[in-house]
């Protein structure tokens, strides 16, 4: 970890005080307990739940997390009798969601805009930042349907996509695209909320000068 840069985003307000984690099934899910032992360390006051959904279990169990958050660990399934639908919870819940890592097909469900999991209908329907970050196979970062995807959520008001970093020595000569840092990933977090803030200002300014305009006509 680069300690300098670790050090600038921590200094920084993140600008929201409880993020949402949905672990995908990918095999840098495995990584997740060390950077959210990391994250808590970093922003002791900063809330954090976690959602794996049952692909990712393969690769890790939510004992992993016992000691990497103090929420208990959510599994992406409908519950047979909730008290509450769990996707307004998670979606009422959230001021931010980080998609981390995210597998090829979560991605396309997401932007297909598919809700068939409670994280993905919280997600769909938050009003929140929505940071996905990528963890692909070999070639994946390059195939047709991943910038398809990409595009389609890059439209978003509320979206940014993490662009994926590479390693070589996969097999035939490709890449392999690993998890990103969550620094990059709180670097987008950052940049993605003062979007949102912007437009939003220009938007209340465009609804002024509108008024405006209306009150001289009549």
């Amino acid at each position: 970890m680069d300690e300098e840069r670790g050090s600038g985003i921590v200094s920084k307000d993140l600008g929201v005080s409880r993020i949402l984690i949905v672990a995908t099934g990918s095999m840098a899910v495995t990584d997740m307990p060390s950077w959210l032992r990391w994250l808590r360390r970093s922003f002791p006051q900063l809330e954090v739940r976690v959602v794996l959904t049952r692909s990712a279990q393969r690769f890790v169990t939510t004992t992993a997390f016992l000691h990497s958050t103090s929420h208990k660990v959510i599994v992406d399934a409908w519950e047979d009798e909730p008290d509450r639908a769990l996707h307004v919870n998670l979606a009422s819940w959230a001021e931010a969601i980080l998609i981390y890592p995210a597998t090829l097909n979560y991605l396309a469900r997401l932007a297909l805009g598919m809700a068939d999991s409670p994280s993905l209908l919280a997600t769909q329907c938050t009003e929140a930042p929505v940071i996905v970050a990528p963890a692909l196979p070999p070639g994946g970062v390059r195939s047709a349907a991943y910038r398809t995807h990409v595009e389609a959520l890059s439209k978003r008001p509320n979206t940014a996509v993490v662009q994926s970093s590479t390693r070589s020595g996969a097999p035939a000569g490709k890449d392999h695209e690993v998890l990103v840092p969550m620094l990059t990933v709180l670097e987008t977090l950052l940049s993605q909320r003062d979007a949102m803030a912007s437009g939003k200002q220009e938007a209340g300014s465009g609804i002024e000068s509108l008024s405006a305009v209306n009150r001289a006509l009549l």
